[in-house]
């Protein structure tokens, strides 16, 4: 808290603060809690939102809610814990699954899956062979011991992230209309009660002091900051939950997540009826000798807060008896507006809880491009030395399969637990992670979580709209309609115009993307100080997409199976290499403008996907994005274990390499040609014939020089494709 921060607090309370209210203030008021920097940026969410029925709860909750039909609704958000997962990793990581399901839980919904974000420095660094096993065992040792399937998401490697990993978890549930829950005090004379596990020291200042600033050489001593899970309590949280919103018994809740008692007693007080009374000697501790200060900015995991009415108290302790969850009443709902604590007797907290929770300082912070940007857009890849031969493209194919980021992810997703429950449809590595809701009428949802920092950094307008397109289409890829939009805003320090002007320009590009294809924010976060010392990351937001099946008996995966299918390959490419895996992977460059947007060309190809796969047109789709066309062939034909003989028109290189967006590669239906190119011409779609689906490799000719340009074995092609990460990981 600076200077001007706490004389403000001290006009609003006329006096000077308790260490207690200080205490409360500087979380709540927090970069990570109070969004001061970007609150300015992030209203045009809700002033540019799409018209749509579909939105039931929107920003501001702890999650958003969205109607997918049949009664059924569906939340679903991502969340931050970088800076935590660089102190100590698995907890790290862990504690960030645990917060986000929480969230899903505190909207009244039962968790059904996670996905994961992930982005590190260069594979070979040892400090990323620190850090990568360690968040990789906690999001899958969390998730699951819950029981939840981890169903997709990515893991990135870029030097930008050395010191500085991202780690955005995702959660999505489900509930029927009327179960949908609120963050709300109301009702003077309810009682508050704390249950779940019990107050300790770990992750003091955690989530909301540790994400609020930059990074130091001090770094590795602020592990006691570094909240500890126990996912079995979770479990056990989670049943014991939906048992209580089953009988009714809550009025109101909250999860305790960054600035734990803090942020639930000042925010469910402010959105009620304005006042609550707290007696800190009632909350149960696993130290004793914890100062109240301490007690209200620990961050000790697995804590609920809620809201009951007196006639109903006894049958809620009753439940969290049966389920071994401990609960305590600790205050009761005033209208006084004012929250006040005491402790040992002696009132410690008396604020107002709007000014913490809603009235926290708004800064318009200064920004401007950054200085370095015009010459590195003027740095374009054109200069860079292209594959002039078959056996040199057939090289570039097989060094960007076995690239970092394009390599098979295995090693990570085989830690997690994918199929539990037996709700998944599809997961990693398809386009999107897919669960069923109803089985009778197998209604279900799609999702996927993209983001690319490279493109970001080029423009940071077009790259917000690059990975939410790209997210969009691979929704669209398994047939599912896209409905609506959460994100995770991942940037340097605020403080820096530069960067401010980058998180400005991205918010504004999402924003009017939304608008444009009819998806709206739901809800997210903003990650600010993911930099050390005074170098950012590239700016990163990761964007999800939520998308509704109909019935997932009739979606597609990306797998070539059917020998003898006729692939195409829809959508235009062109000569687009700025930002690319291509540039990054052979030339450790980057430099020139990312693709170009085509948000008409994104809208009108999901709506092509999503009918074709409804009509059982397409056997296969696999979107084209990091890699373009070449890897999209490679993760088909390793996928479904048949190759492909491939025709290319024009230029070879362009044709495997480009990474235009609006595209994607299908394998049609025998005797479904001609319906699918009416289709597409309908939709105004370009669709062209790239080959047949067959044999044990990837050959690929070129029509101009009427000639094969090579071929690679199937088994040479996985090789390549498998080893890289296992051989980095240990």
């Amino acid at each position: 808290m600076n200077d001007e921060e706490y004389q403000r607090v001290r006009s609003i309370l006329g006096r000077r603060p308790t260490s207690a209210e200080l205490a409360i203030y500087s979380v709540m008021w927090s970069e990570h809690c109070s969004y001061k920097s970007s609150k300015v940026h992030l209203r045009q969410f809700g002033d540019k939102a799409p018209k749509t029925d579909a939105l039931l709860v929107g920003m501001g909750e702890n999650a958003g809610v969205v109607d997918v039909g049949q009664g059924w609704a569906v939340t679903f958000k991502v969340e931050s814990h970088n800076h935590p997962s660089y102190v100590e990793p698995y907890q790290g990581a862990a504690t960030g699954v645990g917060g986000i399901v929480r969230d899903i839980m505190s909207m009244g919904a039962r968790p059904v899956a996670v996905m994961d974000s992930l982005r590190f420095g260069p594979a070979d660094a040892p400090d990323t062979q620190r850090v990568l096993p360690g968040v990789v065992a906690g999001v899958g040792g969390y998730g699951n011991s819950l029981g939840l399937p981890n169903i997709g998401g990515e893991t990135v490697f870029d030097a930008c992230y050395a010191q500085n990993p991202l780690v955005n978890a995702l959660c999505v549930g489900v509930m029927k209309h009327e179960d949908i829950k609120r963050a709300v005090a109301p009702g003077p004379g309810n009682q508050v009660i704390l249950f779940g596990a019990r107050t300790g020291p770990d992750g003091i200042g955690g989530a909301s002091v540790l994400a609020s600033a930059t990074f130091d050489e001090e770094s590795h001593q602020k592990r006691p900051s570094v909240q500890v899970g126990d996912p079995f309590m979770e479990k056990l949280l989670i049943e014991c939950c939906l048992e209580l919103f089953r009988e009714d018994l809550v009025v109101g809740i909250q999860d305790l997540g960054a600035a734990g008692v803090s942020c639930a007693t000042t925010e469910l007080a402010a959105a009620g009826t304005g006042g609550m009374h707290v007696d800190l000697d009632t909350v149960p501790l696993r130290d004793a000798t914890l100062l109240p200060e301490e007690i209200l900015m620990s961050e000790s995991q697995e804590r609920m807060m809620a809201v009951v009415t007196p006639d109903k108290v006894d049958r809620f302790m009753e439940i969290c008896g049966r389920w071994e969850i401990p609960a305590t009443v600790i205050g009761t709902v005033t209208d006084t507006g004012r929250l006040v604590m005491t402790w040992r007797g002696e009132t410690i907290v008396d604020i107002p809880p709007v000014t913490a929770a809603d009235e926290g300082p708004v800064y318009r912070r200064p920004y401007a491009p950054p200085h370095d940007l015009g010459a590195l857009q003027a740095d374009t890849p054109g200069r860079l030395t292209r594959p002039s031969n078959g056996d040199e493209l057939r090289r570039t194919v097989l060094w960007l399969a076995g690239s970092p980021n394009l390599a098979s992810k295995t090693w990570v997703t085989s830690q997690y637990d994918r199929y539990v429950l037996g709700n998944t449809v599809l997961a990693m590595p398809e386009n999107a992670g897919v669960v069923r809701i109803d089985d009778e009428s197998g209604l279900g949802i799609a999702l996927s979580l993209d983001g690319n920092g490279r493109y970001a950094r080029l423009d940071p307008y077009a790259g917000a709209q690059l990975a939410l397109s790209e997210a969009y289409r691979n929704v669209a890829a398994t047939g599912a309609r896209p409905l609506a939009v959460t994100n995770c805003l991942n940037f340097g320090s605020p403080e820096d115009p530069g960067v401010m002007w980058q998180f400005a320009r991205a918010v504004e590009g999402l924003a009017d993307a939304c608008q444009y294809l009819g998806v709206p924010v739901t809800g997210g976060n903003v990650s600010f100080y993911n930099q050390t010392g005074t170098t950012p990351i590239n700016p990163t937001p990761v964007i999800g997409v939520l998308g509704v099946h109909d019935d997932v008996r009739r979606r597609v995966n990306m797998s070539l199976t059917s020998d003898g299918a006729t692939l195409a390959l829809l959508g235009e490419t062109r000569e687009e290499f700025g930002g690319s895996e291509w540039a990054h992977v052979v030339y450790g460059h980057l430099g020139g403008l990312p693709p170009l947007v085509d948000l008409a060309a994104e809208a009108a190809l999901a709506g092509v996907l999503v009918a074709a796969v409804r009509d059982g047109l397409v056997s296969a789709v696999h979107d084209l994005s990091d890699g373009g066309l070449s890897q999209a062939l490679v993760e088909a034909c390793l996928r479904g274990g048949l190759g492909a003989r491939v025709t290319l028109t024009g230029d070879p290189f362009v044709s495997l390499f480009s990474e235009s967006v609006a595209r994607a590669m299908v394998a049609v239906t025998p005797g479904a040609e001609a319906r699918l190119a009416a289709m597409c011409e309908a939709a105004g779609v370009p669709v062209a014939q790239l080959g047949v689906a067959g044999g044990d490799a990837l050959t690929v000719s070129s029509a101009s020089e009427q000639q094969e340009l090579f071929s690679i074995p199937l088994a040479e092609l996985r090789e390549s494709h498998e080893r890289t990460l296992p051989s980095y990981a240990g």
